[in-house]
């Protein structure tokens, strides 16, 4: 594997694991209540964001099912 690869794939795995996280805090800010606070409207713009990364990926082929 390369080095560029390698890099592709650590990219990867960081956006889903931070795609999981931030679906993890919203969950528990969901749970109590507080889903119109300030931090969960950003947490959401984030999950969007690695949302839309991972669908590009899957666009393109990248990503397994």
């Amino acid at each position: 594997m390369t080095e560029r690869e390698e890099k592709f794939e650590k990219m990867l795995t960081d956006i889903q694991q931070n795609y999981a996280d931030v679906a993890k805090k919203m969950e528990k800010l969901k749970e109590e209540g507080k889903t119109k606070s300030a931090t969960y409207c950003q947490l959401m713009g984030t999950k969007m964001n690695y949302q839309n990364m991972l669908s590009l990926y899957k666009i393109y082929g990248l990503l397994d099912d």
